[in-house]
């Protein structure tokens, strides 16, 4: 421990300390899944073992999600309808929520509102990525990445309710960025504090980039960028969606970018995307959020 540590620090690091830790059924996920040579039937025997997430790969099969005609009931099927990437999110999905929903929570309209914007992001990241401007494969890891980018904000929230209150009214009324905010008036930020909690459960790659990176995206490894700058920009797209909700415009309004906004600029001229094609996303996105809430009301009652 550092001589120089705040009192801010220290109750954060302690906070931490007390969170529980992830099952070991998430690394032997992890590790199948990772697996070039891995088939369903080898998933099916390490998740079989677990049987919260073998009710919630059922769950989320059977869901509005997928809106299947037909119940399934086979695990080994649902696996091979879900396909890796989502058994993959739906894992970490399930054991993180589940392991907060465990820890000391203050009054649900401030974890609500966490979670909404955290599943917007998240949504959004995936149509973003979904965009044949940018042709990538496997967008289910871009939900899951922007689901969980905000993850250090939950020990703020918790040690410092009051206090974080006025981070957000100061970012609000003032128009400053979050992370300075936080950085002012409680000397750390949820940047820095998800660092630690992905340390602590092991969670590497992007999601564990975009965790720390999300505010300064270009810092990020270079395999990791893109991935980090799609949820930086769909973490400002649902910035927007939640401004207008909250001034009640409809979504006839035309989406407004800050064109002013060099970090902005900056992304869409490296992912080569017009900002009136995000605007064009709108609906999609807005459509996907219904869908996606089912993920997370599953995976958090794990």
């Amino acid at each position: 421990m550092s001589a120089l540590e705040t009192n801010s620090e220290k109750k954060i690091r302690k906070y931490i300390a007390h969170m529980p830790s992830l099952s070991t059924t998430i690394s032997m996920v992890l590790k199948v899944c990772n697996s070039p040579d891995t088939t369903a039937n080898d998933l099916n025997r390490v998740i079989a073992l677990d049987p919260v997430l073998t009710g919630n790969v059922l769950k989320l099969i059977n869901s509005a999600y997928y809106s299947m005609r037909d119940r399934v009931t086979s695990l080994t099927k649902a696996i091979i309808m879900l396909g890796m990437n989502t058994i993959k999110n739906l894992a970490i999905s399930t054991a993180i929520l589940g392991t907060l929903n465990k820890t000391k929570s203050v009054k649900a309209s401030s974890i609500d509102a966490f979670w909404e914007h955290s599943i917007c992001v998240g949504t959004a990241a995936k149509i973003i990525a979904s965009m044949p401007e940018l042709g990538l494969k496997n967008k289910d890891e871009f939900f899951v990445a922007g689901l969980l980018h905000d993850i250090g904000k939950i020990p703020l929230i918790n040690c410092f309710t009051k206090d974080y209150a006025l981070v957000e009214k100061v970012v609000k009324e003032e128009g400053v960025a979050i992370i300075r905010a936080e950085n002012k008036l409680l000397k750390i930020n949820h940047s820095q504090i998800g660092k630690q909690i992905a340390g602590k459960w092991g969670i590497a790659g992007a999601i564990y980039e975009t965790i720390c990176y999300h505010h300064f995206p270009f810092t990020a490894d270079v395999e990791n960028t893109q991935v980090v700058q799609i949820i930086a920009l769909a973490d400002i797209f649902a910035k927007i969606l939640e401004e207008k909700k909250s001034n009640e415009l409809t979504e006839g309004h035309d989406m407004v970018f800050n064109l002013n906004d060099s970090l902005l600029i900056n992304m869409l001229d490296k992912m080569n995307i017009d900002h009136n094609s995000l605007s064009g996303i709108e609906g999609i996105i807005v459509d996907e959020l219904e869908k996606a809430k089912e993920f997370l009301h599953i995976a958090q009652k794990g």
